[in-house]
């Protein structure tokens, strides 16, 4: 047999195995059945199709391919597939190869080059081929061009608002589908939901396309890719058709269960009792233009001006103020008024987990990276991609994790904890923290890099006492909350109660204020409240005359340092005291 022979069924052979791999992935990334165009002819307008050789230098390359990147197929054929950007970017294109030998396929998104240097933006989703002996022939690759499409799931996701978590009362409604549209299997509500009998499930009558308005059918398409990268999908709210033509509003969570037949889980939660009680709210809402920050203030309205100067950018946000001033209803009313409001939203208190966990958590890490690591975990950082990832408590983010939190932010890419493929990521992050980072700075306890990165445009939240003419708005606020909350009807304060409330100091901000209110309905018998002010009294003499001097002493410190114009060593001096003693005495007391 000649070598031109050989060659020749070396390559029917490679592109007879990447046809099904081809084929494979085509039903994966499409989302809808592909009717009758032949994936061989490689004619659709938003995937290129090809096939690498094992050492990734191109063998096949098809007519789909040459309308996205704008080569021909003796320009391709036989070159390595960087000359198609994709490496460029940082990541190790071996590893990600060889990654796909043992997992069966690998997703990526990233910057593609076309023939004119032009970039755009793609996923990518490869297959290995195997020979008859078990061998590595080569890869079947899938790119999707995502520039169009990423901007009508923007537009998309300004119109449509992804809704936050369903009260527990409604109804929840699973439903299994088969391959793309079919739906074999769902559950009673569901049925109920959509008004459809079972009857006509297993006549295979319902399809998941003609339960839903087209003006969907990007989110759903959306929806199944972050299925397919993170697992599960973020909630999206959407509407369904019932039987009789009506829509019902739902919440709609979608999970992969497989690829290979491609099947997929929807688990909906029914809005319309919701939105009933929310378009019930009426005044309510006035009161609460950020959600619940609630105040008239002067100080407040400083706050809520800065929220919507910097909500509209994708700038980094610095929270800084004491304890219970609602440092997390400002981090939340940022992301609702941005443009990743229908994104998610993901929290992480720093103080709360143990430094040893902490990175993690941050980071996530892959298999068997330490013992007890069974399978891959992914951290917050790549489930707040695309949205908003609130750290609060950053200041106890212990010292040696600080670089890689900074380099995460920098670069906009990390690796998981024992991991060596790097992950890109479109994060804006808000940060927290009740802590002086300057003094911390001082002490090296927290990185002047890291620091200047956060403090990006701060925003401090003022203590409660420095604001006391918004007290009575809170305690009507907390009063009307809690007694709903009790099915209690309280619609009246007692002048002197509301004077001794807005008189005392309140150390514990707003949080004390809640937690007090709370205990006041509980213990108010009939339709006043009738808050034990007493108690607070009791409280601080309880404490001792230890912190009453304490109280006394950090007043006569802000005093002192606000008249010299926040000047340490002019305050330490007017003080007598030297200014190391003057900053010790500050951390000690709480004052920033």
């Amino acid at each position: 047999m000649s070598v031109n022979s050989i060659t020749a069924q070396r390559q029917y052979s490679l592109k007879e195995n990447g046809m099904k791999a081809l084929e494979a992935l085509m039903r994966v990334t499409a989302f809808r059945p592909l009717g009758t165009i032949p994936v061989t002819e490689g004619n659709r307008a938003d995937c290129a199709l090809f096939l690498l050789a094992a050492d990734l230098r191109i063998a096949v390359w098809y007519p789909g391919a040459e309308i996205i990147y704008q080569y021909k197929n003796d320009e391709t054929v036989g070159r390595p597939m960087s000359i198609l950007g994709y490496g460029k970017s940082g990541r190790d294109e071996q590893e990600e190869f060889s990654r796909s030998i043992q997992e069966g396929r690998f997703i990526a998104e990233g910057w593609q080059l076309r023939k004119d240097g032009a970039r755009f933006w793609a996923s990518m989703m490869a297959a290995p081929m195997h020979g008859e002996n078990g061998n590595v022939q080569g890869f079947a690759v899938v790119v999707r061009d995502l520039s169009d499409r990423r901007q009508r799931q923007e537009q998309m996701r300004r119109g449509v608002a992804a809704g936050p978590a369903a009260p527990a009362e409604s109804a929840i409604a699973g439903v299994v589908s088969g391959e793309f549209d079919c739906i074999p299997e769902a559950n009673d509500a569901f049925l109920e939901l959509v008004g459809h009998s079972r009857a006509e499930l297993l006549a295979g009558k319902i399809q998941w396309s003609t339960l839903t308005p087209k003006k969907y059918a990007a989110l759903d398409e959306l929806a199944h890719e972050e299925a397919l990268r993170f697992g599960v999908s973020a909630p999206v709210r959407k509407e369904l058709i019932r039987k009789d033509g009506t829509t019902v509003p739902v919440l709609v969570t979608t999970a992969i269960l497989s690829l290979m037949p491609f099947r997929w889980v929807a688990f909906l939660t029914d809005l319309r009792e919701r939105e009933r009680l929310e378009s019930a709210k009426g005044d309510d809402e006035a009161l609460e233009p950020q959600g619940e920050i609630i105040g008239a203030s002067a100080a407040m309205k400083a706050v809520t001006r800065k929220i919507g100067v910097v909500a509209p950018t994708d700038a980094t946000v610095l929270i800084l103020g004491e304890t219970g001033t609602g440092k997390e209803l400002v981090a939340r009313a940022i992301h609702r008024m941005s443009a990743r409001k229908d994104r998610p939203f993901v929290t992480l208190n720093c103080a709360a987990i143990p430094s040893g966990l902490l990175e993690s958590e941050l980071f996530g890490y892959e298999k068997g990276a330490f013992t007890g690591a069974l399978s891959q975990k992914i951290g917050r950082f790549e489930m707040a991609n695309q949205g908003t990832l609130f750290l609060d408590e950053v200041g106890d983010i212990p010292l040696d994790l600080q670089p890689k939190l900074l380099r995460a932010l920098q670069e906009k890419s990390f690796e998981r904890l024992g991991g060596t493929r790097t992950i890109l990521i479109n994060v804006r992050l808000v940060a927290a923290t009740n802590r002086n980072l300057t003094q911390m700075m001082r002490d090296k306890l927290f990185r002047s890099d890291l620091y200047y990165r956060l403090k990006v445009f701060p925003i401090t939240t003022p203590p409660l006492r420095d604001r006391p003419e918004d007290i009575p708005a809170l305690v009507r606020h907390f009063m009307k909350k809690y007694a709903a909350k009790m099915n209690r009807t309280i619609d009246s304060i007692p002048l002197e109660t509301m004077e001794d409330l807005v008189r005392w100091s309140w150390p514990g901000n707003v949080r004390e204020l809640e937690n007090f209110i709370e205990r006041s309905v509980i213990l108010s018998p009939g339709s006043t409240l009738r808050g034990p002010v007493t108690e607070l009294q009791a409280d601080a003499a309880t404490v001792g005359v230890d912190a009453t001097l304490a109280h006394m002493e950090r007043q006569h410190i802000v005093r002192i340092v606000k008249e010299a114009g926040g000047s340490i060593s002019v305050a330490a001096n007017r003080l007598g005291l030297p200014r190391t003693t003057l900053i010790v005495m500050m951390k000690k007391l709480g004052i920033s």
